[in-house]
């Protein structure tokens, strides 16, 4: 059978997505996972060129905050620099220049940071970078490039997790109808009669911890066989393009494979 999704909840403000994978196993969920955390590739910044820091942080701090910094990319108008025209010498196609000056006293934010490219900013305007004092003043010079997360944590594009899809059934009356309710961190229960219901919404947040089945042997949990895959993105692509971008890649490991073999 072919590989089903279906969607539980869509969380766009969040920049979160959850959908249901059917007729699947843990090796293509877990492969798309990897891909996310591994393949799929995003801006950051990699080098810079520090004229002047008057703030508390030393440079290599300073440099590790803007590095970790995200950063909203186009993917289509910027190429990883091993796959560039310019072959890795550094062109507007594979790098994007950003500046960043400031000398005004108390925090300077990520808003700050002069972009070349208005479609590409860090995504958190009000993210702090440090924090001046009088007198004190910061000027930055930063090149951000296509990476991807196997090569370093900061290319990483969001956090993606699954688990399996869980089956709760309550097979009769239970002792204590208001312990179980209680007991669900979740809020899964409630209360029905002499015994419990469950909430059929709250399905999906059930976090496998085992507390139901041991206080009532009346309640079973098992899993459907099915996977719960949740991706939140950084905020430098969308859970949609991450998702392609990831299906994309695979296919094309898959040709590559084709014509080796």
């Amino acid at each position: 059978m072919a590989i089903k999704l279906d969607k539980i909840k869509d969380e766009r403000k969040k920049n979160k997505i959850s959908f249901l994978v059917k007729n699947s196993d843990e090796v293509f969920t877990n492969t798309i996972r990897r891909l996310i955390l591994e393949e799929v590739p995003t801006l950051a910044v990699e080098d810079l060129e520090i004229k002047d820091n008057g703030s508390a942080l030393y440079d290599e701090m300073l440099g590790l905050r803007l590095g970790l910094v995200p950063i909203k990319t186009d993917l289509k108008s910027y190429e990883l620099k091993e796959r560039c025209k310019c072959q890795g010498a550094g062109c507007a196609k594979c790098e994007l220049k950003m500046t960043l000056k400031a000398s005004k006293k108390g925090y300077v934010y990520a808003e700050e940071v002069q972009s070349a490219d208005p479609e590409c900013t860090f995504v958190y305007p009000k993210m702090p970078i440090t924090k001046l004092l009088s007198k004190q003043k910061i000027d930055i010079v930063m090149t951000a490039v296509l990476g991807q997360g196997k090569n370093h944590a900061k290319w990483i594009p969001g956090l993606p997790m699954y688990r399996r899809e869980p089956v709760i059934k309550v097979n009769g009356k239970v002792a204590d109808p208001e312990k179980i309710v209680s007991s669900c961190p979740q809020g899964i229960f409630v209360v029905k009669g002499n015994s419990v219901e469950v909430v059929k919404d709250k399905i999906y947040d059930c976090s496998d911890c085992q507390q139901c089945v041991d206080l009532d042997k009346n309640i079973s949990l098992e899993d459907s066989g099915d996977f719960i895959f949740t991706l939140e993105s950084w905020g430098q692509l969308s859970c949609k393009e991450i998702l392609t971008q990831s299906a994309e890649i695979l296919i094309e490991k898959i040709e590559e494979m084709e014509k080796l073999i």
